[in-house]
């Protein structure tokens, strides 16, 4: 298929889901209804599709709306399970770091340093046990096949590369660094899109704003939440992808959600940091705080793990406590502190955790789990954004199983996504580094909607570095149907308020 006839394929639009609600609603058995948008949601719509299943992705806001636009945007390697014990995720989570990094979406995957300063608050034992991990991650990324071109040997650095790296670190004391690396997302939300799109590509209907009601193991009422009309539909097979909100579409599921919160920065606050500067939390040997660089010249801080009990809300939000700690922890290691008038925005998002015993939520398994409900309806829960493709393929495999289907192998393992370029085809791309890490392969056909009408070359609003050509291809090839998608999930300029408040003519008007 050549790239212009993919894109026409993938392409997810008004239009397209227009035509395929009135489809859907003409009758006819459909093989997987899949209830969900986020990462495991289309990862689902994705296998199930690429096996030749006829499959349905339906998400009641937009794709990535929720758990998984609010990641730390890390592709782990599960070195931090190592140290529970949790010898078959940590493996698992590395393997398809590989997969990401070099097979289904090396543009938007990238390899990311991450330096732990040694200061004197580390000790001889601590920098023993970090080296120790960080070793361990080494031979992770060999058992998983990825080479050291790909993600290089973890070391010990001097004091001048670990300023090079993280220049704001403080001097005093500063004997140095250990220094590891791991993958990087250039953006969450573009994953699920590129997953969303390749299943469309393969024949999947993938229907935003469409809530499903009335949920049983082989049928559903589809709420189109813009025009209100409602429609009834059969499936062989339904898949509740929810997240977070699983146990509103299967009551026999019981959740425990953390909230990890990150702070938001300009990337001159950390005076162009070009690694993931990595800051152990006093009293843990497998959690860290990190700093790390992000696209449109900013800087995420992260991580909290609290637990988030009561009624789960679409937007969850930043805790005081949370920010505080997050500065404390940071300042540690920094000549100058940080305070709240450097942060731009922050952000939260709440995992979807099983609940067990009594264990504190950072410390329960992010394995998944696929599980039959007493309704008929699978429900696939808990892992992580890294290993959503094997959260995927085990679930379709239960799908064939437990409902008695027939289909074609896994195919995901090979497949690209939609945009996917590496090594030279990337080199060879005429465009900017920024728009081939968005788009990959597709950034030719960005820059041509700019060359067709020059207003589209312009920036959204001024210091922005995402211009009106990237709305408008958001509109016609990506979903988009508000000017909400745009600014929060196609972009990322909503998570600083400010930049958001700019640029929200621009995306109102791609919608004129």
């Amino acid at each position: 298929m050549t790239g212009n006839s993919a894109q026409s394929s993938s392409a997810l639009n008004a239009g397209r889901r227009e035509r395929e609600l009135r489809a859907l609603g003409d009758g006819g058995e459909i093989d997987v209804l899949v209830i969900g948008g986020g990462i495991t949601g289309a990862g689902v719509a994705l296998d199930a599709a690429a096996r030749g299943l006829r499959t349905v992705l339906v998400e009641k806001h937009d794709l990535a709306f929720g758990t998984s636009r609010w990641s730390s945007k890390l592709v782990h390697g599960g070195l931090r399970y190592l140290a529970s014990g949790g010898v078959g995720i940590a493996h698992e989570s590395a393997v398809e770091r590989h997969i990401l990094l070099t097979r289904t979406a090396p543009h938007l995957t990238r390899a990311l340093p991450q330096v732990v300063p040694l200061l004197p608050g580390i000790g001889a034992a601590q920098q023993g046990l970090i080296r120790a991990g960080f070793l361990a991650g080494d031979v992770l990324r060999r058992t998983a096949g990825t080479s050291a071109a790909v993600l290089p040997r973890s070391r010990r650095v001097a004091a001048a590369e670990a300023l090079r790296l993280a220049p704001t670190v403080r001097r005093d004391g500063l004997r140095g660094g250990l220094l590891a690396w791991d993958g990087q997302l250039v953006d969450d939300a573009r994953l699920v899109v590129a997953i969303a799109r390749t299943a469309a590509l393969h024949g999947a209907a993938v229907l935003t704003r469409v809530e499903a009601t009335r949920v049983t193991g082989d049928a559903a009422t589809l709420h189109d939440r813009l025009t209100g009309e409602t429609l009834s539909v059969r499936a062989r097979a339904v898949v509740n992808a929810t997240g977070v909100w699983a146990d509103q579409v299967d009551s026999s599921i019981e959740l425990r959600p953390s909230r990890g919160t990150h702070l938001v920065f300009d990337a001159a606050s950390f005076g162009g940091l070009d690694a993931s500067l990595t800051i152990p939390i006093p009293g843990s040997i497998s959690r860290f705080v990190f700093a790390f660089p992000a696209s449109h010249g900013r800087v995420y801080l992260g991580l909290t793990d609290e637990e988030a009990p009561g009624p789960v809300p679409d937007v969850p939000h930043a805790t005081d406590a949370e920010i505080d700690f997050l500065l404390d922890t940071v300042n540690t290691v920094l000549r100058e502190p940080l305070t709240r008038g450097d942060i731009r925005g922050t952000f939260a998002g709440l995992r979807p955790l099983l609940r067990t015993a009594d264990d504190a939520t950072a410390d329960i398994s992010r394995e998944h789990a696929v599980l039959p409900s007493p309704s008929g309806v699978i429900t696939v829960v808990g892992g992580k954004l890294t290993t959503y493709r094997k959260m995927a393929e085990d679930t379709v495999d239960a799908v064939l199983t437990q409902r008695g289907l027939t289909a074609r192998p896994c195919r995901t393992r090979q497949l690209p996504l939609v945009g996917a370029v590496s090594g030279a085809a990337r080199d060879r791309i005429p465009a900017t580094p920024d728009l081939i890490e968005r788009y990959g392969s597709e950034a030719p056909a960005v820059l041509a909607l700019a060359e067709a009408n020059p207003d589209l070359a312009a920036p959204v609003a001024p210091g922005l570095d995402v211009t009106a050509a990237e709305f408008a291809f958001a509109t016609t090839h990506e979903a988009a149907l508000t000017p909400a998608d745009l600014l929060d999930r196609r972009t990322r300029i909503g998570l600083v308020p400010e930049a958001r408040s700019a640029a929200e003519p621009a995306a109102k008007a791609a919608f004129a």
